[in-house]
């Protein structure tokens, strides 16, 4: 994962974290072997996330800035919290463990370090290594537990902290992982209750007391994780394990970095390790630019959007070649290994701040294995937060506070000031509003207070915010869109003088200024109708203006059944009576001022019909 491929200079805070997993899998690779003391492989899926009572409720452990930074129960794992409010002093703590480590140890060559040199550090190592995109041939398959994450499920709401707490994460990492980050954090994380080491070695005598301790708690972890990994060997092998990692701790501030762990396992009679990596860095995409992105310069990648009980996610499973230096192999010669990776990208809910938690190992048969694992890391994930946005969050994405809903006094400037033009008569449909750009799901939904008085803000009676738009009713028809009389400019054309009403022998009124239906559900207005042809064809004599005036006014004396229809929307038609026969020609209404003729007696029917 080099720099020049992935995303930009500037805009690449996920470099620094890969880089420390990638030399957390060469620790494994080149230090690991048959003395290392290995868990069985049920301990890894062991993890029982919904039979814990406090895996629902991770914010209610009494973690920093109190407590520890992550803390080990009984059958859930290690709860690990991380925070935007509490970066630390930023005081280095590598030299001080290194040494501290080597006067528990009793001193020594440390593997692949000159013992005169004075100091040790990680360049003597040549750590720490950048791993590379390999061939997509070598890429693991997005495991069926990871694909399970793309299904729909509920989301949590965000724990609502006090103002000033900034975002919290809390997560819980599956047994069998092995910590080479402090449980206290780095100085000034957590309120310690380990008293301050006295500096009688006159080391930094200035040092800060939380900076003291910090490194002696760090050191006594080191130690204890070392001593758990090789306790059927000898002490070098804890020695050399104890104080390489060492050298990566202010590499491992310096990344955002907030839990850094390796794994030994023994799975039919065989070793398998990994490592496992969560960090915290400013990114302010959110997650449909960013997985855009990464699919876009990790052309040997597969990325899925996936949806976590925290909030959308970007999945990533790549294959990496990472290299094992010289120093730490155990033949002196620099080699390469090619391990498979996932990476989750969860953006926070400030906006600006994006948690990143990742898995690599070098033995893809265990794939399956580690990926589960990894599927219920991400679905333990728990926020928490204060409601203020992040400095570097997109000044075109706003949060709204949890603690209050949305409403037009809080909307932006434009939304509140630009009211909504009104919708012209022509245009029918039901209003209804799209979500704006700032929607935010995590923000609950509160009462709108109540508009009254001159105080109220325009649209303040509306509540929600949103662009107004027209769902087009049943009746919508989009080839009469141009025949709608209510449209300005179009008015309806006046029918020809002298034009009778048109029969219809299904008693369909067809409106005069009605264009031509080019599926032919209505009659055309260009002429008059043609009935069906009767068994005694009807005489119709010639129309005149005057038998249309009379007819009208024949119509209003009976009681105004032939009444004009009063202008509006629509199409008139006439619903045909219950006993309304379409094949008999009494449904045709007779004209009133003609009398159809006598048909000759050479024309008339014969008395006896076979059908009637």
């Amino acid at each position: 994962m080099t720099q020049d491929v992935q995303f930009s200079v500037e805009a690449n805070p996920f470099a620094a974290a890969e880089q420390v997993c990638a030399t957390l899998g060469t620790l494994t690779d080149a230090l690991f072997d048959e003395h290392t003391s290995r868990h069985p492989a049920a301990s890894l899926s062991a993890l029982r996330t919904v039979e814990h009572p406090a895996a629902e409720a991770l914010f209610g452990l009494p973690l920093a800035p109190n407590g520890p930074v992550h803390t080990t129960l009984d059958r859930l794992g290690t709860v690990t919290t991380a925070g935007t409010a509490r970066p630390g002093t930023g005081a280095r703590l590598t030299d001080r463990v290194v040494a501290a480590l080597q006067t528990r140890y009793g001193g020594g060559a440390v593997r692949g370090a000159i013992a005169d040199r004075g100091t040790t550090s990680a360049a003597l190592f040549q750590l720490p290594v950048t791993g590379e995109f390999a061939d997509a041939k070598l890429r693991p398959p997005f495991a069926p537990a990871l694909a399970a994450l793309a299904a729909g499920q509920q989301t949590r709401q965000p724990v609502e902290l006090p103002t000033g707490a900034g975002t919290e994460v809390r997560l819980v990492v599956p047994p069998g992982f092995h910590s080479l980050t402090s449980p206290g954090g780095p100085p000034g994380v957590s309120a310690r209750a380990v008293p301050p080491v006295p500096d009688d070695q006159g080391r930094d005598g200035g040092a800060a007391p939380a900076t003291v301790a910090a490194a002696d708690e760090l050191a006594r972890h080191l130690a204890e994780v070392a001593e758990e990994l090789f306790s059927a060997t000898g002490p070098e092998p804890r020695r050399d394990f104890a104080v390489i990692s060492a050298t990566l701790a202010d590499l491992i501030r310096d990344a955002g970095v907030v839990y850094a762990g390796v794994c030994a396992l023994e799975l039919d009679d065989r070793a398998s390790d990994a490592a496992l990596v969560v960090s915290l860095a400013r990114h302010p995409l959110p997650i449909t630019p960013l997985a855009t992105e990464l699919a876009t310069v990790r052309r040997h990648a597969e990325v899925w959007t996936v949806l976590l009980p925290a909030g959308p996610a970007a999945v990533l499973v790549e294959g990496r070649t990472v290299p094992v230096p010289g120093p730490l192999a155990a033949d002196g010669q620099r080699r390469w290994v090619v391990t498979s990776a996932v990476q989750a990208f969860v953006p926070l809910p400030d906006g600006g701040t994006v948690l990143c938690a990742q898995l690599s190992t070098a033995r893809p048969e265990d794939w399956e294995l580690y990926t589960e694992a990894f599927a219920e890391l991400l679905k333990s994930i728990q926020f928490g937060w204060d409601g203020v946005p992040a400095p570097n969050a997109a000044a075109a994405v706003p949060a709204p506070v949890p603690s209050q809903a949305p409403t037009a006094a809080q909307a932006p400037a434009s939304a509140v000031e630009e009211e909504p033009e009104e919708v012209p008569v022509h245009l029918r449909g039901t209003p209804v509003r799209v979500p704006p750009a700032d929607f935010n799901p995590f923000a609950p939904v509160a009462e709108v207070p109540a508009a009254g008085g001159n105080d109220a803000a325009p649209g303040a009676e509306d509540g929600p915010k949103g662009t107004p738009v027209m769902v087009p009713p049943p009746d919508f028809n989009p080839f009469t869109m141009e025949g709608i009389p209510d449209v300005p400019g179009d008015a309806p054309a006046a029918p020809p003088a002298g034009a009778a009403p048109v029969a219809d022998p299904f008693g369909t009124t067809v409106a005069a200024e009605q264009k031509a239906d080019p599926f032919g559900t209505t009659l055309p207005a260009q002429g008059p109708a043609v009935p069906p042809p009767p068994s005694i064809p009807p005489v119709i004599p010639a129309q005149a203006p005057p038998v249309a005036a009379e007819a009208t006014e024949q119509g209003s004396e009976q009681g105004g059944d032939a009444e004009e229809p009063a202008p509006g929307k629509g199409t008139p038609v006439m619903v045909p009576p219950p006993d309304f026969n379409p094949f008999s020609m009494e449904g045709i209404p007779e004209l009133p001022t003609a009398e159809p003729e006598p048909a000759d007696e050479a024309d008339a029917a014969p008395e006896s019909r076979p059908f009637g």
